[in-house]
């Protein structure tokens, strides 16, 4: 068993929200992209919440409107040993340092966690931190966690509107 690394963080100044998975799966670590799996429905439904066709651009395009509209993307697992990409696999864990890069989130109002997993490392990882914002717990947009419809995936994510107004 290897160990798998996450990517870096895409944040910027400006972002309010910040939306943290566990670890990237096979198929987003073999493209070098977040959610890069066609049955993720991550960019289906931040597209769906922000009111634009992110699944219709392409990559750099997609990361750029997230940052655009305030949205910042990261994972709570730095590495780890993982055979194929459950969440429930991950093993020799280390979790990324998410205080420093709060720290440099001037305009940050909410943390949401994309799944059950990354909640569960990412509230360990930030401590008292966690205080001081708004905590979400989001569906999972794995297809992993296919139970779930998509409607209902949805209206759970639909919470982060309220935090991506200035």
């Amino acid at each position: 068993m290897t160990f798998k690394r996450c990517f870096p963080p895409v944040v910027d100044a400006h972002t309010r929200v910040l939306i943290l998975g566990s670890l990237p799966g096979e198929v987003s670590l073999a493209h070098g992209q977040y959610y890069a799996h066609k049955q993720n429905k991550f960019f289906h439904l931040v597209g769906d919440i922000i009111e634009q066709d992110l699944v219709a651009m392409d990559y750099p395009t997609r990361l750029n409107t997230l940052l655009e509209n305030h949205i910042g993307l990261w994972d709570v697992v730095q590495e780890a040993q993982r055979t194929g990409s459950l969440d429930s696999r991950i093993r020799n864990h280390a979790s990324n340092d998410l205080n420093v890069l709060i720290e440099t989130l001037p305009n940050l109002v909410a943390i949401a966690f994309n799944g059950g997993t990354a909640e569960k490392i990412g509230m360990r990882a930030l401590g008292e931190t966690a205080d001081r914002y708004r905590i979400v717990r989001l569906p999972s947009s794995s297809p992993a966690y296919a139970v779930v419809s998509y409607q209902a995936k949805l209206a759970g994510w639909r919470v982060l509107r309220e935090y991506l107004a200035a």
